[in-house]
């Protein structure tokens, strides 16, 4: 049989970051065999359906580049197959209706098992431990259960993949694709992902929606990377991985059963591992697309391209997500606010009366400023005052930026300007005089 698979979420929250490890997983069997890959929107649950989730769904799929093949497929434009489904169960004995709903009516006698593509192993279960169930609502919609194996019947799907939480459920549907005579196919149930308290993955552990990670600066590539690894291990032993890298070396049998951690650190390393490995050019437009994209698809006044440009390398191997350039670039293009807790924690005597100086040997200074120059100056002058070199660049650094931590200092003072630099700089003074 031609590989069939698809990626089924139901539209009634957002896409989590654990269903893109499903749809990834899904899409690498598909593509490895040459197959077909598709989407099916499971949103038959009415009272659960929520507004632009499917959209949301769609737009993040194709944003992270797992293409799927053809047009979504909606559940809930085919009801009347269902309901013509359930009929033909009615008709032959296997299902029966009460209270306006249809419900499947088990078989109590022997056992269901089936081996899964997940570690091999036999899931077995005693079907006297079964209890009828309803495969068509009151409301005309059908139940996952029997949606979920007409659908893959018709479409064909082989391997049937999806989260571990439906094992409990394989009973319910080997019998029904026994009721309809159709074959069962193959399934992978994939590992449940935990926490890093091994609890079941939640916001407290950094998960979120998927789209919440773009939002975040994480890059497309790298979520792919670190959720193909959560629970796969590539037989070359790499840890960065490109798509089509994975294609090939990707097998469900390698796939290991014991639930595997989230660990958003992790992940925010790998994310900076890819930030790192761009060429120039390529991290200037991921920062300019990010930063369009923050103010809904208007291109910034600040950071122009020429500044992204210019301020892109100072920043490359400091940033673990697109959203890091933002607080650390910020003060280039605004004016910094000043907090005196931050001025308080450099542990200078005399804060206000060193600034002074400071001022008085930029004002000195020939213009243009030259990098070995401005260094030595304020070397001497830090000498003069007794302290520590590093101790009067820091200063300079929290006056030009209200911060700690920013791009190297000279190469920030160049973007910012030595008029520009000067007037922080006073500013900075005043501040201090009136606190």
């Amino acid at each position: 049989m031609k590989i069939k698979t698809r990626f089924a979420p139901s539209p009634t929250g957002a896409l989590h970051i654990g269903g893109v490890r499903t749809a990834l997983y899904a899409y690498l069997v598909a593509k490895k065999a040459g197959g077909v890959f598709s989407l099916r929107i499971e949103d038959t649950d009415r009272a659960r359906f929520v507004e632009g989730v499917t959209e949301d769904i769609i737009r993040t799929l194709k944003w992270l580049g797992l293409t799927f093949d053809g047009e979504p497929i909606f559940q809930s434009k085919r009801v009347d197959l269902y309901k013509e489904y359930a009929k033909k169960l009615i008709d032959c004995g296997k299902a029966y209706e009460k209270d306006g709903a249809i419900w499947f009516k088990v078989n109590l006698s022997g056992k269901t098992a089936i081996t899964d593509l997940v570690g091999g192993r036999k899931i077995e279960f005693e079907n006297s431990t079964q209890k009828d169930f309803v495969i068509l609502k009151s409301d005309g919609y059908p139940t996952y259960h029997l949606a979920h194996v007409v659908d893959d019947h018709l479409m064909e799907t082989n391997p049937v993949i999806r989260g571990a939480e439906w094992i409990s459920s394989i009973p319910k549907h080997v019998q029904l694709f026994e009721a309809f005579g159709w074959e069962i196919p193959p399934y992978a149930h994939l590992p449940i992902i935990l926490g890093v308290d091994r609890s079941k993955l939640s916001k407290r552990h950094g998960a979120k929606p998927a789209s919440e990670f773009r939002t975040d600066g994480f890059l497309a590539e790298a979520i792919l990377n670190y959720m193909a690894l959560l629970g796969w291990t590539p037989s070359s032993g790499k840890e960065i991985l490109t798509l089509s890298e994975m294609v090939k070396e990707f097998d469900l049998s390698d796939v290991n059963s014991a639930n595997p951690i989230f660990d958003i650190t992790k992940l925010e390393w790998m994310n900076g591992e890819y930030i790192r490995k761009f060429q120039i050019s390529n991290f200037k437009f991921q920062i300019l697309e990010y930063l369009k994209e923050l103010a809904g698809g208007v291109a910034p006044d600040h950071p122009t391209e020429k500044e992204v440009e210019k301020v892109a390398p100072l920043v490359k191997d400091r940033i673990k997500k697109l959203s890091d350039f933002i607080p650390l670039t910020d003060f280039l293009w605004e004016k910094p606010e000043y907090d005196k807790e931050i001025f308080d924690r450099l542990k200078i005597n005399d804060l206000r009366l060193k600034m002074e100086k400071v001022a008085e040997k930029m004002e000195e200074m020939e213009k243009p400023w030259k990098a070995d120059i401005f260094e030595n100056t304020f070397r001497r002058l830090a000498d003069e005052m007794g302290i520590k070199a590093g101790d009067i660049f820091q200063l300079i650094r929290v006056a030009i930026s209200g911060q700690t931590v920013t791009p190297p200092l000279f190469e920030s003072i160049d973007i910012i300007g030595e008029e520009e630099t000067l007037k922080r700089i006073k500013a900075a003074i005043e501040f201090l005089q009136t606190t």
